[in-house]
């Protein structure tokens, strides 16, 4: 029996955190006048999922001033808002 089965290649951290990714293109569809940016707001919206962590990623472009403040912004995103 122990030969049948695959050796397990790797290893899996347990503490990896995973978030929910939003891109900047996205949020510049869903606040087109700018203004701030929570997650309440994006889970309202349907953008994200409940109680999950949110992350802000740099793809697309904007054009408006948003104040974000959600649980991780990458640094692209940082650079662009």
């Amino acid at each position: 029996l122990h030969m049948r089965l695959p050796k397990l290649k790797g290893f899996k951290n347990p503490f990896r955190t995973e978030y929910q990714v939003v891109n900047l293109d996205k949020l510049a569809t869903l606040y087109p006048e700018g203004g701030e940016v929570t997650v309440a707001d994006l889970v309202a919206k349907g953008a994200v999922r409940n109680n999950h962590l949110v992350k802000v990623l740099g793809q697309g472009e904007i054009s408006v001033a948003l104040q974000v403040s959600v649980d991780a912004v990458s640094g692209s995103a940082k650079e662009k808002i």
